[in-house]
């Protein structure tokens, strides 16, 4: 049975709307004043509040406001009972967020109309909600899934490596992976597909699947500038797909202490050695390329570096360093690069000191991109 309160501190009201509203088959609950109605819709979650202006011990509005303040009340209709009919008076009543008005004295028929459109709206609402509910569950398990199949950190020597993923409010697509394709040889790999939500993760996901089984046909896989080439090959958008992505992918031989790298579009790694007690080289390793699936026929270029003793390697989404200030400023690469390079420390991975330090810029209590962060130490 549908739950309706009514709110009146006058008993011919409180009678008349009993009277009417019981004969159409509702549940009826009658408070005298603001503070008595209040507690009572916290303690019943009406579907359908009628309630009164002028009132003692809170008046209508203020208990229209508390209501519509309440999440699990979000939902219920709110209807303000008035013998004020200015323009203003309604201004003041829908500002408190009310959502229809009864004007006195009552008409009867107008009222059980007023209610049933009232309550045609609060289910609609429900099942708004509920649909809302679901699907917010629905992508918080495939974030959870996508949290799940990212590799652990690399405590093995004579490489180390520790990762971070925040994923923002919706799911995005960002992945990433490392493994060894020999004994000699490490692949590390970040890529970040454009947009948010399963569209986005799906292709994350096959990406990462693909790299990881190797199943591209006559592809060097110690060429990185060949990988690109075959996974732009493979993931090309066209009518019905739409994304396309940027992508980090370096292959580190152990042996020689070099490092291959070829890049898509993606925010550049960045490499930082101590040459002396007292002076830190930083890299920028990037080459030119556009975003994997754009265009076809896209040329990737290969580079290389040597990686010298006590180095760290830092490869990361652009969601770390793409944050809105409050000036409407990004805050920017430089910015992160700077950070990276104090909060260096030769002796442990340092990911929560910079993602402390990024929280600190980031005005939100959460990120609009997703951010993922790779740290690889090379003693």
């Amino acid at each position: 049975m549908v739950q309706v309160l009514i709110i009146d501190d006058d008993p011919a009201i409180q009678l008349l709307l009993k009277r009417t509203l019981k004969s159409e088959g509702y549940d009826l609950t009658v408070a005298s004043d603001g503070e008595a109605g209040l507690i009572q819709a916290q303690e019943l979650s009406p579907a359908l509040v009628i309630c009164d202006w002028i009132m003692p011990r809170m008046n209508g509005l203020e208990v229209c406001r508390r209501i519509k303040a309440t999440p699990e009340l979000s939902t219920t209709f709110f209807i303000l009972l008035t013998s004020m009919g200015s323009v203003d008076d309604r201004v003041k009543g829908l500002d408190a967020g009310a959502d229809d008005f009864l004007c006195k004295p009552i008409e009867m028929n107008e009222l059980k109309a007023r209610v049933r459109s009232g309550l045609r709206l609060h289910q609609l609402s429900r099942d708004l909600k509920q649909q809302k509910q679901l699907l917010e569950d629905e992508l918080a398990e495939a974030a959870e899934y996508v949290c799940s199949i990212l590799p652990s950190p690399l405590c093995d020597p004579p490489v180390t490596i520790d990762s971070r993923f925040i994923p923002s409010r919706q799911l995005g697509g960002d992945g990433f992976d490392y493994y060894w394709l020999d004994k000699d040889h490490l692949v590390i790999y970040l890529l970040d597909v454009a947009g948010h939500g399963l569209r986005a993760a799906l292709p994350s996901l096959s990406v990462m699947n693909l790299l990881k089984n190797q199943v591209m046909a006559k592809i060097n896989y110690y060429q990185p500038s060949d990988v690109l080439k075959g996974l732009n090959e493979t993931f090309q958008m066209t009518q019905r797909n739409d994304k396309y992505f940027t992508i980090w992918y370096g292959v580190y031989n152990r042996i020689k202490r070099t490092l291959v790298y070829a890049s898509a579009g993606h925010p550049p790694a960045v490499l930082i050695s101590a040459k002396a007690p007292f002076f830190t080289q930083v890299k920028r390793l990037k080459t030119p390329g556009l975003p994997v699936g754009m265009f076809p026929d896209v040329e990737f270029t290969d580079d290389f570096c040597e990686v010298e003793k006590s180095s760290t390697l830092y490869i990361f989404s652009d969601g770390i360093y793409e944050i809105n200030q409050p000036d409407g400023n990004i805050w920017g690469l430089d910015a992160f690069v700077q950070l990276l390079t104090s909060c260096r420390d030769k002796s442990e991975s340092n990911l929560d000191r910079v993602l402390r330090s990024v929280q600190v810029v980031n005005p939100k209590d959460y990120f609009d991109d997703d951010l993922s962060l790779l740290q690889i130490n090379f003693p």
